[in-house]
């Protein structure tokens, strides 16, 4: 879907994605949703994370990814999927 929202698929997956997002209830309600809460964001400057917030944030997530471990799981990539870094 980030390809799709970026503008960055090829004509033709354009089109079969917008025939599917025009026909189903559900994946219309997703992309739109999607859509307008990229455009109350755009433009809006980046914040750092608090040190207390990012700590606790950090600490969530390698408890996670050790409860995961633990089940046999493979670990859920604790960095932005859209930038590969990690949270600030």
């Amino acid at each position: 879907m980030s390809e799709y929202l970026d503008d960055s698929v090829d004509t033709k997956l354009r089109a079969e994605l917008e025939l599917h997002v025009s026909q189903c209830p559900n994946c219309f309600v997703v992309v739109d949703t999607t859509k307008r809460t990229l455009q109350v964001y755009k433009g809006m400057e980046a914040q750092d994370v608090p040190a207390g917030v990012k700590g606790r944030l950090m600490a969530a997530i390698e408890k996670k990814i050790a409860a995961r471990r633990a089940r046999g799981c493979a670990p859920a990539a604790a960095q932005n999927p859209s930038t590969g870094q990690a949270p600030r």
